[in-house]
């Protein structure tokens, strides 16, 4: 009887397993169904940078937009048609994420990041520019601005990391895969319901959260390199340098959904403190990414802020 028990759950321990058994998707494949008639590709330090350069050419500084932790250009879908009959729209995949995927030597240190967007627009002929970043990719343009404080015009950021963090609730998929040994199972056992949770975390009303959404994110995830890339980004996280934010110079706005659970509200009023040049809207009923889920609020503030 105990043998019959054994292997009645060896089997099922198995079948759950076949089942959470998520391989990569293909570049290829996920270039079919995520790209569009602006989606570019360029080779930058030998990775292949997916991006789309929309609206006015004649725009002599552009809104340059960055995306945070296991986003994509995607994110800012919503807000980009209401910019493009005015601005200059520069939007990408970072290494890591996206279509972009992986970096060779898998540095995805903010040094690495500043050198890298730099690089890419130099190579697009952008020398100067107003960077926007979300999460992460506030993080990134506030350095950004730091180290090109000639070529940086006005920064916009957007829920964005700096500080340490204190006693948010955090999100579910960037938990599992901080935590040891659970985040190297994930590269291959990857629950499409933990990304949907995932997804939620970053919404206030979760009524928000489409299957297209969603799907999204997963797909886009298991592209290529991309699970790898991003438990490299948590096992080696050193963003850290707040100190550093009193030094921001520029013109500079901050946007922020109250109820983030990922990076608190108040770490809004810390930016505001720091930079001399500031100017804060609190976004209500709103989360972690207001560009997806308020975008007409969104717009107003950056409307008034860059025209």
């Amino acid at each position: 009887m105990a043998k019959k028990i054994l292997f009645a759950l060896f089997i099922g321990i198995s079948a759950l397993l076949a089942f959470l058994y998520k391989s990569d998707i293909s570049f290829e494949e996920l270039k079919n169904k995520y790209t569009n008639e602006q989606s570019k590709f360029i080779n930058i330090q030998g990775v292949n940078v997916h991006y789309r350069d929309e609206g006015n050419q004649n725009d002599s500084i552009p809104l340059v937009l960055i995306h945070g932790t296991s986003s994509s250009l995607h994110t800012w879908d919503s807000i980009v048609p209401a910019l493009v009959g005015k601005k200059r729209i520069i939007r990408l995949d970072l290494p890591a994420f996206g279509l972009t995927g992986p970096h060779p030597q898998r540095d995805y240190s903010i040094n690495f990041y500043n050198q890298f967007i730099d690089a890419f627009l130099n190579a697009i002929g952008v020398q100067q520019y107003i960077i926007a970043g979300n999460s992460l990719g506030g993080s990134i343009a506030w350095n950004q601005a730091l180290a090109y404080p000639n070529k940086v015009k006005q920064l916009v950021l957007i829920n964005s990391g700096g500080y340490p963090k204190k006693n948010e609730k955090g999100n579910i998929g960037f938990k599992l895969a901080s935590t040891p040994v659970v985040g190297d199972v994930l590269l291959k056992f990857t629950p499409r319901g933990i990304i949907r949770k995932s997804v939620e975390d970053v919404y206030s009303d979760k009524t928000k959260v489409s299957e297209d959404l969603v799907n999204r994110y997963y797909d886009l995830l298991l592209r290529e390199g991309n699970r790898q890339a991003t438990l490299d980004i948590f096992k080696n996280r050193k963003f850290g340098g707040s100190e550093k934010i009193k030094n921001i110079e520029i013109p500079t706005l901050i946007i922020w959904g109250e109820d983030d659970q990922l990076i608190d509200v108040s770490n809004a009023y810390l930016f505001q403190k720091d930079i001399r040049k500031s100017q804060l809207v609190i976004i209500p009923k709103t989360g972690h990414v207001p560009m997806e889920e308020n975008s007409s609020a969104f717009l107003t503030a950056i409307n008034q802020f860059i025209f």
